[in-house]
């Protein structure tokens, strides 16, 4: 089986790098960085090629725009469309003619961020609950959600949250760099969720792919829920960095022109019950991480 993985120098297109060293299919990788292929998967006619050339059964895309904030930029508003929502509807085309399959990641996001409708935020979100996206990035991966579900391709449709590895930019890295040099931060605490460690994804994306039966929308992070700030405290104990004071604060304490989901708990149980994929519970995925960070310096 021929694999192309898009946007493989982001934190799970690195992890899928490393969990299929192993595999014994063939594994492509395109991105703008050293040591891939380059494909513009904007441009329809060059996705087309590159699947023909290389007989591409399934396409795993990680590539997106995920700069949120940057995202409610007027001048970046066409870019963000056409890497959340014409990316995955060109793969999507190229796919429903060769009759691949798409595995494509989105995001908690889709759904609303209101607090106060608890009968929104009393449970763990559902795969079927009704989407509602109040900023740009969330509307623009709801966007290609559904372009991909209307192309007539073989789909799975992965959500997932909170996602952090040992590559590139995310809030583990950034924690650690802050409670190692400041004396105090302070994290929002109104903010809940389930850390998501790029590893395990890429694992439960692996295992998915030879067992697809029919296409769906399935829900990944892992297991258990806590607050940003608890997230931050437990990287700080973990890391030894215990000279810095780590402490709750609100949302409200800094402002920002996107509202990050105030519950953003996803329910796993579809994807548990349909694949033999593994839930850890997000504190021993950070242990692990910060066992493979250390090992990389």
């Amino acid at each position: 089986m021929n694999v192309l993985v898009t946007g493989a120098c982001g934190q799970l297109g690195r992890e899928i790098q490393i969990v299929s060293r192993d595999s014994a299919d063939n594994f492509f990788f395109t991105d703008v960085c050293e040591g891939c292929d380059r494909l513009d998967i904007t441009d329809l006619d060059a996705v087309r090629a590159y699947v023909a050339a290389h007989g591409i059964d399934v396409i795993v895309n990680c590539a997106a725009w995920t700069n949120v904030d940057a995202a409610e930029e007027p001048e970046n508003l066409e870019l963000v469309r056409k890497l959340n929502a014409r990316a995955p509807e060109n793969l999507a085309m190229a796919m429903a003619e060769t009759g691949g399959l798409l595995v494509h990641i989105s995001t908690d996001y889709v759904f609303r961020t209101d607090a106060s409708d608890s009968r929104v935020y009393e449970k763990p979100l559902k795969e079927d609950d009704e989407p509602g996206p109040e900023s740009v990035y969330g509307l623009t991966k709801l966007e290609g959600e559904r372009a991909i579900q209307g192309s007539g391709c073989r789909y799975l449709i992965v959500r997932t949250a909170w996602l952090y590895s040992e590559f590139g930019k995310n809030f583990v890295k950034t924690m650690l760099n802050l409670t190692s040099s400041k004396p105090a931060i302070s994290v929002v605490n109104d903010q809940k969720g389930t850390p998501t460690y790029a590893l395990d994804l890429a694992k439960a994306i692996l295992k998915m792919v030879p067992r697809f039966r029919e296409s769906g929308i399935y829900h990944f992070s892992n297991e258990g829920e806590c607050t940003w700030y608890e997230f931050a405290t437990a990287i700080a104990e973990l890391a030894g960095n215990r000279n810095c004071k780590v402490m709750p604060c609100s949302s409200e304490d800094f402002p920002s022109k996107v509202r990050r989901p105030a519950y953003s708990v996803l329910d796993k149980t579809r994807i548990k019950s349909e694949f033999p994929v593994e839930v850890p519970q997000w504190l021993d995925s950070l242990k692990v991480c910060l066992k493979n960070l250390n090992a990389l310096r």
